[in-house]
């Protein structure tokens, strides 16, 4: 979950220093986008491989006066006007980190990664990391990557087949999830590119003797148009390395040999005839400098939970249990603006208009329109990693035969669950996964603030405040759409998630019909931003560093156009077959603190819900399963059992939610307890 990159490029393509230094500023920086929490980088040399990663984005190492010394290994030579001509063929690998597996904080964990007599840099997941690791006992571990593991069955492999490419396609068999690999090696002057999704792209100049590679088409793109770069990079050409393939590249004669990597009939197993290079170590040379306070380390050891802390919730819930609630659904009397008739029906219940779903033909007929038959993306399918975007990314390459691309915003709520989730699909259905990281260790200490702001003075009406930083999820995917020419966005919104009483909370009366609620009338739109505006004003805590971020989700949320082709209006939601499809073919993960699988990869959502539940006695799952009644999927009776069971304290996400944002689990449940609520108890 990350970006990787790099170049080989021979004496005879004519970079100079600077060329070369400004081409890989620009790998970095266009790549960071796809993670700022660490970075890193290895060159290659006749003698050696020189290794340096940070815990630090990108746009701050190549400011290292450490790194720009790193050109100083190429440019040994001087030919009369400076260091310009170089004096072997150049290869740097490059990574810029999302931390997944492994804590950035431990140096061993950051990328490249040094294994196996190689050094590597790897974006994907490898989901299936632990039971591997117990299978191979004779590969040695020294950190908490999964890129270790992968370059240790390449490793074991490779010697078993006598084969470097024969080892790399027998260890692609053996992992799930996503693999997308840069390889340098100890004894071997090759540089190794493969990908099982096609997360990877390589530019090619004519003379077959220039090569620069990226996780994104897009990063190639923008490269190759920089002006100063245009006449370096005139006759280079972007393609993609396709989806279970990769390429062996030889640096002594920039041959590029192409093989495949998932084994089929027909397909050929190389045999390798590699000149080994010998004499040659692995030389970490620069230091782990530069280092700072890293976010405290979620889920670190068991919650336990004070007596205090136990009763809390019975009391609550037995509170809750006595309110009136509507005959028909299971929305309490605190859900804003209720009203209920003689029969005891609400108001929600008697305003519904069931969804009109337009039938799988009449998506057939718009996806005929834009399916593209040469293998080529033909649409940007969103993927947050939850169970409706999971399931709809299925839906478009299984049923609906399109080829998409897939994109994630990542702003630091993603939990690592819903990650995996997104490398099982992408890797089993070889999809291209695009992910946009925001800048999330500020993203989290936003999220801090205002947190540790509304427990001054708690408000039901500002709890969506939390969930502000996610809300540039729409201006990127436009962004994503134009970058990789899909022209189509497609969502999987569930329609049946409306949850009008986070608006309502501010005074806003529902808008019965409408699905969305983005979709607020500008007089709405203007009322809550004036309620926002009254609530910071009585509680100045809100106003600090995160107000210019927080603003910027407003509009983005209910101004930007959301332009897109939501599968549910089409396909008619089925909480069984989705579940039973995603569990049984793709082996997707479920939460450990709850049977639910809804917003178990939402980070923030257990928080949240606990705060409506304590104070107002309803959460999500509330109206959720209300709209589920109205729709006639279940009974009163059955939603009434989900959400007994659904609604309680998910403790421990609440815990990884305290710890990854910085602030005190026990001190902040006790404060929510100690707040006013809106029922009687």
């Amino acid at each position: 979950m990350c970006g990787i990159f790099g170049v080989a490029l021979s004496r005879e393509v004519g970079f100079s220093r600077n060329d070369t230094e400004y081409l890989m500023k620009h790998l970095f920086l266009l790549s960071e986008s796809r993670g700022k929490e660490a970075s890193g980088f290895a060159l290659k040399t006749p003698e050696t491989i020189f290794v340096a990663k940070y815990p630090l984005p990108a746009s701050e190492i190549i400011r290292f006066k450490e790194y720009k010394d790193l050109y100083n290994k190429i440019y040994i030579g001087n030919n009369g006007n400076g260091y310009q001509e170089p004096d072997f063929p150049i290869c740097i690998i490059g990574h810029s980190r999302l931390v997944t597996n492994g804590g950035r904080q431990i140096h061993n964990n950051n990328q490249p990664a040094i294994a196996s007599n190689m050094v590597a840099i790897h974006n994907g997941i490898i989901t299936n990391v632990d039971e591997l690791w117990g299978k191979h006992p004779e590969i040695e571990k020294n950190t908490e990557l999964d890129t270790e593991l992968l370059l240790g069955l390449i490793q074991t492999f490779h010697n078993k087949t006598n084969g470097l490419i024969s080892g790399v396609q027998e260890a692609y068999q053996h992992i799930e999830g996503v693999a997308s690999l840069a390889v340098l090696f100890e004894n071997l002057n090759n540089i190794l590119l493969s990908t099982n999704n096609g997360s990877l792209y390589l530019a090619t100049n004519q003379a077959k003797n220039g090569y620069i590679f990226a996780s994104e088409s897009y990063v190639l793109e923008t490269l190759l148009n920089k002006k100063r770069l245009r006449g370096l990079l005139k006759d280079f050409e972007i393609q993609q390395v396709l989806p279970g393939t990769g390429y062996l590249l030889n640096l002594d004669d920039l041959k590029l040999e192409p093989f495949t990597i998932r084994k089929a009939p027909g397909d050929i197993i190389h045999t390798d005839e590699i000149r080994k290079h010998h004499g040659a170590t692995v030389d970490i040379t620069l230091p782990a400098s530069n280092s700072r306070p890293l976010d405290r380390i979620p889920g670190d050891g068991p919650y336990i939970l004070s007596p205090s802390f136990k009763d809390e919730y019975p009391k609550r819930k037995e509170a809750i249990s006595q309110l009136r609630r509507c005959t028909k659904c299971v929305l309490p009397e605190t859900m804003p603006f209720i009203e209920f008739d003689e029969d005891g029906v609400c108001n929600y219940c008697r305003h519904y208009e069931p969804i009109g779903f337009k039938g799988e033909e009449a998506l057939e007929e718009l996806l005929a329109q834009i399916r593209k038959t040469n293998g080529l993306a033909d649409c940007l399918v969103t993927f947050s990693g939850g169970r409706d975007s999971s399931y709809s990314v299925h839906l478009m390459k299984n049923d609906f035969q399109m080829n998409p691309v897939t994109y994630t915003y990542d702003w630091g709520m993603v939990t690592d669950l819903a990650r995996r989730n997104q490398m099982r699909l992408c890797g089993q259905l070889g999809l291209e996964h695009i992910l946009v990281s925001a800048d999330i260790t500020k993203k989290r200490n936003n999220i801090r603030k205002n947190v540790t702001a509304w427990l001054k003075k708690p408000d039901l009406g500002t709890v969506p405040i939390f969930m502000a930083g996610d809300k540039q999820y729409h201006y990127y995917m436009n962004k994503v759409m134009q970058q990789t020419s899909t022209n189509v966005i497609i969502m999987g919104e569930n329609l049946l998630e409306t949850t009008q009483f986070k608006y309502g909370f501010c005074g806003i009366p529902p808008r019965h019909g409408s699905r969305h609620t983005y979709t607020l009338s500008l007089r709405n739109k203007l009322q809550l931003a004036w309620y926002y505006a009254t609530r910071y004003i009585s509680n100045p805590a809100y106003i600090n560093s995160s107000l210019v971020d927080t603003i910027g989700a407003y509009l983005s949320y209910y101004f930007i156009p959301h332009n897109f082709i939501n599968i549910y209006e089409y396909v008619k939601w089925d909480e069984d077959i989705i579940n039973n499809t995603l569990i049984n073919e793709y082996n997707w993960e479920t939460a450990a603190d709850t049977k639910n699988t809804w917003r178990i990869g939402d980070g923030t959502a257990s928080f949240y819900n606990y705060i409506y539940y304590m104070l107002a006695g309803l959460t999500e799952n509330d109206t959720f399963r209300s709209n589920q009644i109205r729709e006639g999927m279940i009974t009163r009776k059955e939603a009434l059992a989900f959400i007994d069971n659904e609604n309680e304290p998910r403790y421990e996400s609440i815990q990884w939610y305290c710890d990854i944002i910085g602030i005190d689990f026990y001190d902040t449940i006790k404060r929510i307890n100690s707040a006013s609520t809106i029922y009687k108890f």
